[in-house]
């Protein structure tokens, strides 16, 4: 059975567990679809600060995404699933912009933040 929800409460309740991850979900795509030539170079340490990027902004959508479905049966399960399609989506999603690709490597990557972000909090509920 769906769950409804009758009062202005409930439907504030709701989008305060899911606005900020729909929210740093765009922010992702809106970095993501930027052509490669707009995208700032950081010389030697390049490569480090945007794979660290993706590690960290994955961590953030991973602890979204168990805020968002901590209520539910499995919500580390549920946040990891919703981080990993993301981040699948996301390459996919580069493959279609100029200059950009996909990578199956940043989809580990940003999946191990994700993986880190909720053990961390896992971790911090089980002390």
């Amino acid at each position: 059975m769906m769950k409804t929800f009758s009062s202005s409460s409930g439907w504030h309740r709701l989008l305060g567990q899911w606005l900020p991850l729909l929210l740093w979900m765009v922010i992702i795509f809106g970095v993501s679809d930027r052509p490669s030539g707009t995208l700032p170079d950081f010389g030697f340490w390049d490569s480090l600060v945007k794979k660290s990027g993706h590690f960290l902004a994955y961590a953030v959508l991973a602890g979204l995404a168990y805020r968002a479905t901590a209520e539910t049966r499995r919500p580390f399960v549920w946040a990891m699933v919703i981080t990993a399609i993301y981040a699948g989506g996301d390459e996919f999603h580069q493959t279609f912009v100029d200059g950009r690709s996909g990578s199956m490597m940043d989809v580990l990557i940003d999946c191990a933040g994700g993986a880190t972000a909720l053990y961390l909090i896992w971790r911090n509920l089980t002390l």
